[in-house]
């Protein structure tokens, strides 16, 4: 085993921009890349190896040959692969959307729920976005609103800053907004139930798809009761520092502030993205040089020495 760097399959949906093409350098063909997928072992878009002997095959490949041990004890207890991690650039905003749990999911969809995590990379002067809804209804109400086009007079809109948090338990109504940049640590599951897309129309001329149903089954009509915007518990560790994103069950996701060298070793697998600066990884018996975009998978186990100065997302379970 040892820490593989993947290359991202990208997602090129109506309202993204050109950001990870232009600054992040990933390489594509397609005119908008709205997201990618920077770790990923889902159907709908897979990461390939690009170092070492497993070069050109995908994670999933990958992780079959190694075995449990390279997701370490508590990764190996779920019965997928628990992580999906994603870059969004949103040139528009996105539709008015909410995800359900595991167990309406596994029931309706045939595979699991989504709990998420944003982190705001960059944004534009006076970007915002929707994160739940801003007082309590019921049912009854939503449905109304959302019939009637008045949904977005009960959603909570927040300004955001580059650095902020929001963590999106299942069931959270939410929308990113224009012009903001997010790196996302979600579990592994791409069902999305779509409130609203403002009359919008897809590449083929005619409005998206809504799920108004489905999502009346899952949102939570109330406000949301996690912190958000600007926590998360800072560590120094010598000159670098470590902010705690997330924390749950799922997940646990940090940025870190690389300066210098700083130690990875976990019992679990790790996953490192380079969201800005550049870096360089060492490990027995090979290293890898990291730019802005770059996604490493560790193993679980496998010591791992960062050095140089940028910010890197770390994610594990």
């Amino acid at each position: 085993m040892y820490p593989v760097l993947l290359k991202a399959p990208l997602k090129d949906y109506i309202w993204g921009g050109t950001r990870l093409k232009t600054e992040y350098g990933f390489e594509t063909d397609l005119k908008k890349v709205s997201e990618a997928w920077v770790l990923s072992c889902h159907k709908d878009g897979e990461c390939v190896i690009e170092n070492g002997e497993l070069s050109g095959r995908t994670l999933s490949e990958a992780l079959k040959i190694w075995g449990d041990s390279a997701l370490g004890e508590r990764a190996a207890e779920f019965p997928y692969f628990p992580l999906l991690i994603k870059l969004i650039d949103a040139n528009d905003r996105l539709s008015l959307q909410v995800h359900p749990d595991d167990e309406y999911a596994m029931r309706v969809e045939g595979e699991f729920g989504k709990t998420e995590m944003w982190y705001v990379v960059d944004c534009e002067p006076g970007a915002q976005l929707i994160y739940g809804l801003n007082k309590k209804t019921d049912r009854a109400e939503f449905e109304r609103r959302i019939r009637d086009n008045t949904i977005e007079e009960i959603c909570n809109f927040v300004p955001v800053k580059k650095g902020d948090v929001f963590f999106i338990p299942a069931g959270t109504l939410h929308a990113i907004g224009k012009g903001i940049l997010i790196a996302e640590v979600q579990q592994n599951s791409n069902t999305t139930y779509r409130v609203s897309d403002y009359g919008r129309l897809g590449a083929d001329g005619k409005p998206r798809a809504l799920h108004i149903e489905k999502a009346l089954d899952v949102t939570k009509t109330e406000p949301p009761t996690m912190p958000y915007g600007a926590v998360g518990s800072v560590q120094k560790c010598g000159s670098s520092e470590v902010r705690l994103l997330a924390e749950c069950r799922l997940f646990t996701a940090e940025a870190l502030k690389l300066d210098g060298e700083f130690t990875v070793e976990h019992d679990g697998f790790v996953s490192a993205v380079v969201l800005s600066g550049e870096a360089k990884a060492r490990w027995s018996g090979g290293e890898a040089d990291l730019k802005k975009g770059s996604s490493l998978f560790i193993p679980a186990g496998i010591k791992t020495v960062f050095s140089g100065a940028g910010e890197l997302l770390l994610s594990r379970v």
